[in-house]
């Protein structure tokens, strides 16, 4: 699996946290910035990580920001894209299971480390259901077009 993953300033350091936790479950990665905790607009990062993931460059993405809202907001904006903003562990495993999310967003202003390290790695060893999820999933796609 190849992940893309990103972060304003405000999901700075719980990127870096994430990166390590890929790194020690052997999930390659890509960084798509910020590289500081300087001040930057999320929707440019936000997009590059989903458009990378919609392309097929990578599998799936993470994106960090304060809350997680305005970059799940800006990558639901690229089609293809099914971001989910999961603060627990349950939301994860069902984001992934029922809806194939693609993309996970979280708020290092809202969630520990501990609990958004748990939460990342259920969502990403999590695999899609398929089954009637496939329909709904395909019924979503639908509605971009």
């Amino acid at each position: 699996m190849r992940v893309a993953i990103g972060s304003d300033h405000g999901g700075f350091r719980l990127k870096e946290e994430l990166k390590q936790l890929m790194s020690e479950l052997n999930v390659q990665f890509h960084d798509f910035g910020t590289y500081s905790t300087k001040s930057v607009d999320y929707p440019e990062i936000s997009g590059n990580v989903a458009q990378a993931v919609a392309g097929g460059e990578f599998d799936r993405g993470i994106i960090i920001c304060g809350t997680g809202i305005g970059v799940s907001i800006a990558a639901n904006k690229i089609k293809g894209i099914r971001a989910a903003l999961c603060h627990d562990v349950y939301s994860a495993q069902m984001s992934r299971e029922h809806n194939d999310a693609n993309v996970l967003t979280m708020g290092e202003r809202v969630i520990g480390f501990g609990l958004a390290r748990a939460v990342a790695e259920k969502w990403l060893t999590t695999e899609f259901a398929g089954g009637r999820h496939a329909r709904r999933v395909c019924q979503i796609a639908d509605l971009e077009s």
